[in-house]
């Protein structure tokens, strides 16, 4: 019994994220069209893969049986597709989530290389702050900063992001360098919450080995990257800013750091990926350029682990 590749694809997108609608938008084809597989390999298979209602669509024991078999079919038929191709680039559609800052200073720029190398690759790339559901939304890979939550997910450390903290030369000629943590108590911090909730906003620094925190009044609170940085910039405050772009905006003149000896403690960057062992060609690359990139920046603490 031979079984339609597409319509696996179809089906595991499905299965991933609880949709045919999502899944059909990600997979960019009508959402009759991906209907119509799952239905043709229900009737080939001769059992219902979902159970679907008008709100719900749920995995039956049937497809949750060939939920598994599936992805190592898919996954090895990409595999052979990029062994036996006549370029040697990867090949195929990843579904990658960047942090906006990173994203912006440091892997946008260097894209061009990636595709260089691998003609028939082909990237939708999310940048945002937000933890996006990796599984739900479908994505391939995602780069994190910060603690983990993720569990379920095979995880890539990489190392982590230096901190420091920053101002701009017209907020310091106003209300002066401070030059210790006491002298905070004069000066207004850009805030970082992702929730916008009822965070305290906190000076954070590392002594002897242990974190420190200091209450401090935020001028502004931002839930978003590039407002954070923008707000540093516009001279609203200090800010405690990851080391990456940062120091290329005190080397064009366009920041100060202050208080290098209480920097805030390093932040854990990390690729997550859904695929298990069996990391697919086309997103192994991926992950491997991404590694690549951020381990050759001197700010990151290097743990590269290939994604193989």
């Amino acid at each position: 019994m031979s079984l339609d590749l597409e319509a696996l694809r179809s089906f595991i997108r499905v299965a991933e994220i609880a949709s045919f609608t999502r899944a059909a938008a990600q997979l960019g084809v009508p959402k009759a069209r991906v209907s119509h597989q799952i239905g043709r390999l229900e009737e080939r298979l001769g059992c219902r893969l979902f159970q679907r209602t008008t709100r719900t669509v749920r995995l039956t024991p049937d497809g949750e049986q060939l939920l598994q078999r599936a992805r190592a079919i898919v996954a090895d038929v990409d595999e052979l597709e990029s062994q036996f191709s006549r370029d040697s680039g990867a090949r195929g559609r990843v579904r990658v989530d960047l942090p906006i800052g990173l994203a912006r200073e440091l892997l946008i720029p260097k894209l061009p290389t990636l595709l260089a190398a691998n003609p028939r690759l082909e990237l939708q790339l999310s940048t945002t702050d937000r933890l996006v559901d990796v599984v739900r939304e479908g994505f391939d890979c995602v780069l994190r900063v910060g603690a983990l939550t993720d569990s379920e997910l095979a995880a890539i450390p990489l190392g982590a992001l230096a901190m420091g903290n920053y101002a701009s030369p017209t907020y310091l000629r106003s209300r002066g360098t401070p030059r210790s943590i006491d002298e905070l108590d004069r000066h207004d911090l850009v805030f970082y919450s992702a929730s916008l909730g009822n965070d305290e906003p906190t000076f954070e620094w590392v002594d002897g080995g242990r974190v420190q925190s200091k209450r401090m009044r935020a001028s502004v609170s931002v839930n978003n990257t590039d407002a954070f940085r923008g707000a540093c910039l516009a001279g609203l405050g200090v800010a405690q800013l990851a080391r990456i772009g940062a120091d290329a905006a005190v080397e064009r003149g366009e920041l100060e750091e202050v208080l290098p000896e209480a920097r805030a403690p390093a932040l854990p960057l990390t690729i997550l990926h859904p695929h298990g062992a069996r990391v697919p060609r086309r997103v192994r690359v991926v992950i491997d350029w991404l590694s690549a990139q951020l381990s050759a920046q001197p700010s990151l603490s290097r743990q590269r682990r290939s994604a193989r």
